[in-house]
């Protein structure tokens, strides 16, 4: 049998290797070559998570990462145990009860409901689906930085529409849709600022857009917001055949370990995202700890409730050291963008809180080199970062 040349061949049993071919010298060129990458990718600043520890690896009370301060409620935490049972076997990869209990809860279609790995996977796929080399992806200033990578990462150019102190412009956002424009990204509540659209502004905007155009209406801390709060987008999604709204299971639910997030959408859209959504990307695990946690009404709304009492406290802290140049923006989720134009610098204050023990979330990165974004945390833990920056801003 003939297996090829001489130097592939088999050699008989126990005898000697046969001798390979000798080797031609690399030249200096080839030693230097290597994989060479996109030129957008080249563009992208990897995504930054929120610190732990400091500098010189000191643990830190994570007040960076916007996690639920309280945990995670029983329910969720037994259904995790259950379902460790079967760690053997790949997860339902059509994760049908999860869709289903998604839906009896929102009032949704099951079949129109697509799942990810948080909603940061739904918010690529949505990029990489609808936009690509030479189109647009639009968003807001002080927008969420996934944003960006998601638009670079497929070769489209991010263009940046003006915020109106520190909030949406729906105005600014409309007047920045050129005929390059594919997807434009909106979170609502807003990340990192706090702001939040009204429903009459979401409708707007969805009103001036072009039916081409893929509006991806984020709402990973909708469920912070009051009844009367709701931007209605999961409405909006209902009717309409270019919306597509994202949420997650790791703000309130307090899955942020489990990564699983959702999302809403026409029939067509959901099927083109699927195509591209990866296969078995929600587990066992994160199935069965999702499904408990959106039954679990009891934990949702006591820590809404937790959160919007502390989240005021503060607020109104920080507004009594508005002489020290010291401003909270207002804000509908689980933190404060606090901002700093008097002598303390964020920076410092960063470092002072790191002092007490505290991760806070710096923003230099996202245009907000005076932003300090300070997740909620229990009273307790509130009540330490309030005295802190109040010696630090009157110390400074």
């Amino acid at each position: 049998m003939n297996f090829g040349t001489a130097h592939h061949r088999l050699a008989p049993a126990g005898a000697l290797p046969l001798p390979r071919k000798p080797l031609k010298p690399r030249t200096m060129t080839e030693i230097a070559a290597k994989p060479a990458p996109k030129d957008w990718i080249l563009g992208i600043h990897a995504y930054v998570p929120g610190k732990s520890a400091t500098d010189d690896g000191r643990p830190l009370i994570k007040l960076s990462a916007n996690e639920n301060p309280l945990g995670t409620g029983q329910a969720a935490r037994n259904a995790v145990i259950a379902a460790t049972a079967d760690l053997a076997t790949y997860p339902d990869p059509g994760a049908t009860k999860l869709r289903e209990a998604i839906g009896a809860v929102h009032g949704l279609d099951p079949e129109r409901i697509i799942y990810g790995t948080g909603s940061d996977e739904l918010l690529h796929i949505a990029a990489s689906a609808y936009a690509g080399p030479g189109d647009e992806v639009l968003y807001v200033r002080y927008g969420f930085a996934v944003y960006d990578i998601a638009a670079r990462r497929v070769g489209a150019t991010p263009v940046i529409a003006p915020d109106k102190d520190y909030a949406t412009d729906v105005d600014a956002l409309l007047a920045a849709v050129t005929e390059r424009t594919k997807v434009v990204f909106l979170a609502n509540p807003n990340n990192p600022t706090g702001t939040l659209s009204s429903r009459e502004e979401i409708a707007r905007l969805h009103a001036g857009l072009r039916p081409d155009i893929l509006f991806v209406l984020d709402q990973a801390y909708a469920e912070y917001l009051e009844d009367s709060e709701d931007d209605a987008g999961l409405e909006l999604a209902k009717n309409a055949s270019n919306v597509f709204v994202t949420r997650t299971f790791s703000k309130i639910y307090g899955l942020a370990a489990e990564r699983i997030g959702w999302g809403y959408a026409s029939a067509d859209v959901i099927d083109i995202l699927h195509r591209i959504r990866a296969p078995f990307n929600v587990t066992t695990v994160g199935q069965a700890a999702a499904i408990a946690a959106i039954g679990d009404k009891q934990w949702v709304d006591h820590s809404r409730a937790e959160n919007a009492q502390q989240r005021e406290w503060l607020a109104g802290e920080i507004a009594s050291l508005s002489n020290h140049g010291l401003r909270a923006v207002p804000s509908k989720t689980n933190f404060l963008l606090i901002l700093f134009d008097g002598k303390l610098t964020a920076e410092a204050a960063m470092k002072g809180l790191w002092d007490e023990g505290f991760a806070t979330r710096w923003l230099p990165g996202q245009g907000l080199p005076n932003g300090l974004r300070i997740t909620i945390g229990t009273g307790e833990q509130m009540r330490s970062v309030a005295a802190k920056l109040r010696a630090m801003a009157e110390a400074a």
